[in-house]
């Protein structure tokens, strides 16, 4: 989308907000939809665009979960309530479908203790409508606090469930605990979102270290796709935080690359199949060039689904190798 377009369309979405505001009730309750862009108006839940699929390791096959069924509805699916529970959520222009999300999913699965929920919000946060997916993501949030709460309520212990969201999916899972009782145990944060978000994201709207007791992030393009600086409570500034080995191409492809490394590192960390260690060091994230503010005072840890809950501040992480990592 061009310059000239954005500033039409941000002027656009101004006066419908202010058309909505003096018409009333009436127009907050109408979805606004242009191009193929859609930005919700009505925050009710569930909502038919939101849609929820458990996987287990005896079914790995989607199926759809309706909160508004009891929760046997969940133990016919294979769902059992002594498993730990992981939540992924996808971010701007993804889907629940492909790559990498699905490597987080088999990921999980792979462990064979983990009930695995894949949230789907793809209609509301299509390309090229970044300005109604940053909008969307508040009944994002609400919707998946709803699946949260019905877990808790069919016997899932909050210690046990972790959301794990990329990107716009990162402040997705942060957004949640606006909608709790109690605020979440577990966030891990893969790349959050920068663009907007950082310039005019309030501390409601973003996530923060405040939204779970613990929240773990991963940095792959901090700085422009992805944040920067400390996050949560331990954050993993890999490869320097910016780009990342086996990214090619324009200066955008090589971005967005970096941008869904994070996933792919978090997946085969949780597999286990790569072996990434972090040694602490200074808070900033992206690193320039050189010792990267390594810090001796500490001990080095191991990113992945076992990271210490107690971990706190920055940690660096090298790694050498091109780790694969196809993306639709």
């Amino acid at each position: 989308m061009s310059v000239g377009k954005c500033g039409i369309l941000l002027t656009f979405l101004i006066v419908f907000e202010v058309a909505s505001q003096a018409d009333g009730d009436l127009m907050s309750m109408m979805d606004f939809r242009y191009w193929r862009c859609v930005m919700k108006r009505e925050w009710k839940c569930p909502d038919s665009e939101i849609n929820f699929f458990l996987y287990t390791p005896e079914h790995p096959f989607k199926q759809w979960v309706d909160v508004r069924h009891g929760v046997d509805h969940l133990y016919a699916y294979g769902w059992k309530p002594d498993r730990k529970n992981v939540m992924i959520i996808h971010g701007f222009n993804g889907t629940y479908s492909k790559s990498p999300m699905t490597f987080i999913r088999d990921a999980y699965l792979s462990r064979k203790d983990y009930n695995v929920f894949m949230v789907d919000w793809a209609p509301l946060t299509r390309f090229p409508c970044y300005l109604s997916s940053l909008s969307n993501l508040k009944l994002a949030a609400q919707c998946t606090a709803q699946l949260y709460s019905y877990l808790t309520q069919g016997g899932a212990l909050a210690k046990m469930i972790t959301c794990v969201g990329h990107s716009l999916g990162a402040h997705v899972c942060g957004m949640m605990s606006n909608h709790l009782t109690e605020k979440q145990y577990k966030i891990v944060g893969l790349d959050p979102a920068r663009p907007l978000v950082s310039a005019y994201g309030s501390r409601q709207f973003r996530l923060s270290r405040d939204d779970a007791y613990v929240v773990q992030v991963l940095h792959t393009n901090a700085g422009f796709l992805g944040e920067s600086g400390l996050v949560g409570h331990v954050d993993f500034c890999i490869n320097g935080g910016r780009l990342q080995p086996g990214c090619k191409g324009h200066f955008m492809r090589i971005a967005r690359c970096s941008h869904f490394k994070s996933s792919c590192y978090f997946a085969a960390s949780v597999r286990k199949s790569l072996r990434l260690v972090g040694v602490p060091c200074d808070t900033s994230c992206p690193k320039e060039r050189g010792p990267w503010g390594i810090r001796y005072d500490g001990k080095a840890i191991r990113l992945g689904d076992d990271v210490p809950d107690s971990s706190r501040g920055m940690y660096c992480v090298k790694i050498d190798h091109e780790e694969d990592c196809p993306f639709d």
